[in-house]
């Protein structure tokens, strides 16, 4: 009898964790929609924006399969980042032919400032927790991470 009880406690907290992962998706969507509007950047943009901040520099090949976007699309977003003068695009050291993106400097502090309200809070958040707390928090995220792009990358394929 106990056993049954324990599982569906379990199934009610899997069930109350997937709904705040939803919730949370949903609020992130919507700070990163505000986020761009301030920055006058297309949601899009500002997704190839990130990935080049925390993968760059990249080629524009490497962001198309990164972003899930096609490679002419990936065109028009780096000309207007481009343009904007938030990446620069630049010969690459190891294959001449080839061009790479990074982030301009300037330019990607002016997006921290506008993410700094999330940051202060999610570092008063994260400070109620305990280091073996954060460390399976972490764990979790880093594993329902991986379990969305497996569920991208079979949704691409199929």
């Amino acid at each position: 009898m106990k056993s049954r009880e324990a599982a569906r406690r379990k199934r009610r907290l899997t069930v109350a964790i997937k709904e705040s992962m939803r919730e949370l998706s949903i609020q992130l969507s919507l700070l990163n929609h505000q986020v761009g509007a301030r920055a006058k950047l297309k949601d899009t943009d500002l997704d190839c924006l990130d990935l080049i901040a925390r993968f760059g520099p990249l080629g524009p090949t490497e962001l198309s399969r990164r972003a899930g976007l096609h490679p002419a699309t990936i065109t028009g977003v780096l000309d207007r980042l481009e343009r904007d003068r938030w990446v620069t695009r630049e010969r690459d050291p190891d294959d001449r032919r080839a061009v790479r993106v990074r982030v301009l400097r300037e330019r990607g502090a002016e997006l921290l400032g506008l993410y700094a309200g999330m940051n202060r809070s999610m570092d008063d958040v994260c400070s109620g927790y305990s280091e073996a707390e954060l460390d399976l928090i972490s764990g979790f995220l880093h594993r329902v991470a991986e379990a969305g792009r497996q569920a991208t990358d079979e949704l691409a394929e199929g």
